[in-house]
């Protein structure tokens, strides 16, 4: 009896330990599949790869524009241009009658350029005029002096036709102040006068001034100029040029008509 017992007692001690076993692993799993698993790890964007031509964003973008490079423009003229120069005059018109052609010049002259083709010349011009022995004659002189200056103002048209050589033409108006003085002369005051008094300028009333004044002349003339020249460079800056002019000017029916002949330099 005693020994049954016994069995008895064991076999539930046994099994008791083989039910505690099985509930404690199935509580081990259930707690294994309750458990919620852990988030992934967080994965970082690829980087993205700039193209070799794009700065770095690390790089602050350049704020200046480039444009396009432009060549400086090369002036092909000068602003001013200077020239003197001197020649021999001809005579024109009712001035041929009393002065002989050959008179003795001299020129001055600046233009202010505004492209290479056109811009303004001022000239300063010294002619004389020496008196024909026809008109000593009807003056009753035996020598005189007479001269004129000359002021023009003219746009110019410069023309290129090599690197050497170019030409110009001119054209505008003109004043003319002219003088002259006879050495002596056997004319008698209130005499009538004579054509060659008449163009000297000392005539009134168809008559000689009774003072004796008409020995020496002086009037001034507002007129007109035109004319053209050919220049060749020498060096860089400096030109020798050749020029021929028509001067006319007027004054109460008094005319002077001159048509000198320049060569010079220009700069």
């Amino acid at each position: 009896m005693s020994r049954k017992f016994a069995r008895v007692s064991g076999f539930r001690v046994v099994l008791a330990l083989i039910s505690v076993t099985i509930l404690a692993g199935a509580t081990t799993v259930h707690a294994q599949q309750t458990a919620a698993p852990p988030p992934p790890p967080a994965q970082q964007p690829p980087a993205q790869q700039q193209p070799a031509n794009q700065p770095s964003s690390s790089q602050e973008p350049s704020t200046e524009e480039v444009g396009p490079v432009r060549k400086p423009k090369v002036k092909d003229y000068k602003n001013w241009t200077f020239n003197v120069g001197g020649g021999g005059s001809l005579t024109n018109g009712e001035t041929t009658k009393f002065v002989r052609g050959g008179g003795g010049i001299a020129a001055a002259g600046v233009a202010r350029n505004y492209s290479k083709y056109f811009g303004f010349r001022l000239d300063f011009q010294f002619d004389n005029l020496p008196l024909r022995t026809s008109a000593l004659q009807q003056a009753q002189a035996p020598g005189a002096t007479s001269y004129v200056y000359s002021f023009t103002l003219d746009p110019i048209i410069n023309i290129p036709v090599t690197k050497v050589w170019s030409g110009y033409i001119v054209a505008g108006g003109s004043f003319f102040h002219r003088s002259g003085k006879l050495d002596s002369s056997t004319a008698i005051p209130g005499s009538a006068c004579n054509p060659f008094f008449t163009w000297w300028g000392n005539c009134f009333n168809a008559s000689l001034p009774l003072n004796s004044k008409f020995l020496s002349a002086s009037q001034n003339e507002w007129g007109d100029n035109f004319g053209a020249g050919v220049a060749r460079k020498i060096r860089p800056n400096i030109e020798i040029y050749g020029e021929f002019r028509y001067l006319h000017g007027t004054h109460s029916g008094i005319t002077t008509d001159l048509r000198p002949i320049t060569v010079g330099v220009r700069w």
